[in-house]
């Protein structure tokens, strides 16, 4: 180094400092001032993280644990509330046909039906960005394979094609492995019903961006077609996909409700949401009305919180409605 010269010293910000600076540019940006200005998405998504809260710490948050046979007594069955006659201050909102707390049942049913509905969103996001990348950067022949499978999937409603699968699968299986295989039963059979937004979403915004001049800059300069798709393409239909997730979400748990109602979703051993309004329901005209009348109420709740929290999401994410 000679005299006169500078050393120039470059710093890069460390990890908490880059922390600090996302966080900042999030509490400034749009989507925030848009959140914080509408009380009723506020309440949507206290709500939406009450539920995924009680979810995740289940047994730290419920009284009782409806897994734990040596704690289930037959003879608590069919407790009322308690603000009726005959209620007990262990029950808060009564007890099953089997003495199950129907307050630590939706609890654990809101756990099964709110992890069946994340990991087949996740699934039937995989699937359906992956095709659509496919069926959008390539053409030709591999589109219109793509394409036309999902608009025969169109035509069929999705929870057919959830009861085909699900039916199929029991079919195939063994009978003793259905208790254990039913969880990936029904993400199969929910993410196969939801693939098709995904991918006909991310095949419109890909073929637009593959004539690009960065995409086909990229193409020049020797950069594989996977790497193009996912560091350019993916990036731009990030924005509609999280919005589609969001209100997929509300329809997997429904639809695992009305798996679980029919009796082809989670075994009745289970309690998920819709496997206690199913079981309610045999007993909502002998008077034990808050087996099911509660389950369902829950189930209402925690779809119209996401459903709100998926309707605010599309619109602040949308420049021309701000």
């Amino acid at each position: 180094m000679t005299v006169g010269e500078e050393k120039q010293i470059v710093v890069r910000p460390g990890l908490a400092e880059r922390m600090v600076d996302v966080t900042r540019r999030f509490f400034d940006s749009d989507l925030w001032y848009s959140f914080t200005r509408s009380p009723v998405i506020i309440v949507s998504a206290f709500v939406t993280l009450l539920f995924v809260g009680s979810a995740v710490f289940a047994p730290l948050v419920a009284p009782n644990d409806p897994f734990d046979l040596a704690s289930i007594d037959l003879l608590d069955s069919f407790i009322p509330p308690i603000w009726q006659d005959g209620g007990d201050s262990r029950f808060l909102l009564g007890t099953d046909d089997q003495g199950r707390g129907i307050f630590s049942t939706i609890i654990y049913g809101s756990r099964i039906s709110l992890g069946v509905g994340f990991a087949s969103v996740l699934f039937a996001m995989v699937l359906g960005i992956s095709l659509g990348l496919i069926s959008g950067y390539f053409g030709g022949a591999v589109d219109a394979v793509i394409m036309r499978a999902a608009d025969v999937q169109l035509t069929f409603p999705a929870i057919l094609i959830a009861l085909l699968i699900d039916g199929l699968a029991r079919a195939v299986l063994p009978r003793d492995f259905h208790s254990e295989v039913w969880f990936y039963v029904l993400v199969l059979a929910i993410g196969l019903s939801f693939w098709v937004q995904y991918a006909r979403t991310v095949r419109g915004s890909a073929m637009v961006e593959r004539n690009k001049e960065y995409v086909q800059a990229a193409r020049v300069i020797g950069i594989p077609p996977v790497l193009i798709m996912l560091r350019h393409v993916l990036p731009n239909v990030m924005g509609p996909v999280l919005v589609i997730a969001t209100i997929n979400l509300a329809i997997a748990v429904i639809t695992e409700a009305t798996l679980s109602f029919l009796g082809v979703g989670v075994p009745l051993t289970s309690p998920s949401l819709g496997t206690l309004i199913r079981v309610g329901n045999d007993f909502l005209f002998s008077g034990e009305w808050w087996i099911t009348i509660f389950p369902g109420l829950a189930l209402a709740v925690l779809v119209l919180a996401v459903n709100l929290l998926g309707d605010w999401l599309r619109d602040a994410l949308n420049p021309k409605l701000r």
